[in-house]
């Protein structure tokens, strides 16, 4: 019997990546990764159109573009005959939500919306619903709201529904011409496979779809009469389970992409949760971080908790039979990548440049050389915002200590300490409310790239930190739910643990607790934690005062 097959396509924040999995042995024998034309538009939109601050847009037509690209190419590069492929499993950032019309086709395609920069895509770190965030939180509290508990008692500003308020408010054409709302995630399936589905974890995580505890229609006419059948009117779709089958590819797409029509695709899954297969968690007190341009640090556990400050918790979220909690960072990668944009001088990039090095991993390897300590700085990881525990987009980074002396290796090195606090920030707010977290699993870029970030990961929390085989985890991990949409019948896997326990693998090589340093690293977190909670819980609001000010000034200018 010949091999088979599957395909993981996993759509970042910046680029698309596809990767074809051998079912048997899980072996990536084909890759491919392209970034998107227009990227992250924060500015304006690509006729001109300025963009308030705080917005990120990006292009769907960029999405369909990728994905042309990339499956073909792994097709290309493996040689494998397409009758030998039995799925597609498919991850998105979310929420990333795109407004549609009847026929699926995005509205800021169409001439009289395209200057609109409500009808484009509203990447998951569009920050500009702000305002609408607090105002839900608001009157939810006050009505006694149950879904409140699924969002930790207070919603973000890149979950859905104020994004979906954002745009009603501020661009009703828009809000009124959109047949729906969707993930983009979602909306790729839905190129795929001729119908418009939703994921159910997808849908659970951003925007509070439950049974029991789905936001009220008085609720929603309470926020806006506008509002009222919202989720009847602008978020229908199948519902599609975890591990279920959303559909079949159809004849069109699988020209396009050099596939077999008919073969098994997922719903669009959260591209950070995927990748627990790919690193073969099977259950609770293992925490997965996903580092990239922000982060996640999902944990699963039997019973349901009441966890304030999160980001979300669905039941079956991400393992069949597990509530699965999502926490996280807004901001990781993005920082590093701005530090080095704006703030390293010319001598460190020139150095980077006569070596043959990126400047990333220039001021890593002197930031390595530095004794923990050693550059008396600490700094808040709030570049974008706080994700958990305080859930405050308003926030901002900050850093403490800096003077003459102070150079880019050690200001570099205080940015990644910051990103290492605030997980463990997160770790010990998952104990405090009684989640056991015994072991961590990382992947992403920076699990791959950055062993200096990684031993800092198990110092600073004490734990040991086990890191994904794979340098594509999340597609991985989309292409084993491919595996399993497929069924065993097709020579797939019958279930989600099934298809974990067999293919799911971490490196040998570990990161171990350093004694000597989780001491000297406490002290330095616990200056973190004082600084945290300062500007983080009331105490001092000058960040906020500082952003409309700041937002004034612009506003005035503009």
């Amino acid at each position: 019997m010949s091999e088979l097959y599957a395909i993981g396509i996993d759509f970042g924040t910046l680029s698309g990546r596809a990767v074809l999995v051998d079912v048997s042995s899980g072996e990536v024998v084909a890759q491919c990764a392209r970034d998107y034309s227009h990227g992250v538009m924060e500015t304006c939109l690509p006729d001109g159109t300025e963009l308030p601050v705080n917005w990120a847009l990006q292009d769907p037509t960029d999405y369909l573009e990728v994905l042309g690209e990339i499956v073909p190419a792994v097709m290309d590069q493996s040689g494998v005959d397409p009758e030998q492929v039995i799925g597609i499993g498919v991850d998105f950032t979310s929420s990333t939500m795109l407004p549609v019309d009847m026929e699926g086709r995005p509205l800021c395609v169409k001439p009289e919306f395209s200057s609109n920069p409500h009808a484009w895509v509203k990447l998951w770190k569009h920050h500009g619903a702000a305002e609408q965030a607090e105002r839900l939180t608001q009157i939810a509290r006050v009505r006694g709201e149950r879904f409140l508990s699924l969002c930790g008692g207070k919603i973000n500003a890149e979950l859905s529904l104020p994004k979906l308020l954002e745009t009603l408010e501020n661009a009703p054409e828009v809000y009124e011409q959109a047949d729906c709302f969707m993930e983009a995630g979602d909306w790729i399936v839905r190129n795929l496979i001729g119908e418009n589905i939703r994921s159910a974890a997808t849908a659970g995580y951003k925007a509070f779809f439950s049974e029991t505890e789905r936001p009220t229609e008085g609720f929603l006419r309470e926020v806006d009469p506008r509002f009222a059948g919202l989720y009847r009117d602008k978020l229908g779709g199948r519902l599609i389970k975890l591990g279920e089958a959303a559909g079949r590819l159809s004849s069109d797409m699988a020209k396009r992409l050099g596939l077999k029509a008919g073969i098994a695709v997922t719903d669009g899954h959260l591209d950070g949760h995927v990748a627990a297969l790919a690193v073969g968690i099977d259950g609770p007190g293992k925490l997965l971080m996903v580092l990239g341009t922000s982060a996640g640090a999902m944990i699963c556990t039997e019973k349901r908790v009441e966890l304030p400050g999160i980001f979300g918790v669905v039941e079956d979220g991400m393992i069949p039979g597990y509530y699965c909690y999502e926490a996280g960072q807004s901001c990781v990668g993005d920082m590093f990548n701005w530090f080095v944009k704006n703030c390293v001088p010319e001598s460190c990039e020139t150095e980077a440049k006569e070596r043959g090095i990126s400047v990333h991993q220039l001021l890593t390897e002197k930031a390595a050389a530095l004794e923990i300590g050693e550059s008396g700085l600490i700094a808040l990881d709030w570049w974008n915002g706080n994700r958990t525990c305080l859930v405050d987009s308003e926030l901002s980074g900050m850093m403490v200590g800096m003077t003459l002396a102070t150079k880019p290796e050690e200001m570099y090195r205080a940015l990644l300490e910051a990103s290492v606090f605030g997980m463990r920030r997160i770790i010990d707010h998952y104990e405090e409310y009684g989640i056991p977290v015994r072991e961590l699993y990382a992947c992403g870029g920076i699990s791959k790239k950055n062993p200096l970030m990684m031993q800092m990961y198990a110092d600073v929390t004490g734990r040991e930190v086990f890191v994904g085989e794979s340098d594509q985890c999340p597609a991985l991990g989309s292409a084993m739910f491919g595996m399993v949409a497929a069924g065993a019948e097709a020579g797939g896997y019958s279930s989600v643990a099934e298809a974990a326990a067999t293919l799911g693998r971490v490196e040998k090589r570990t990161y171990r607790p350093i004694p000597e340093n989780v001491k000297k690293y406490e002290a330095l977190y616990q200056e973190f934690l004082t600084l945290h909670d300062y500007f983080g819980r009331g105490v001092n609001d000058v960040m906020k005062r500082l952003r409309r000010i700041r937002d004034n000034v612009r506003g005035r200018i503009e």
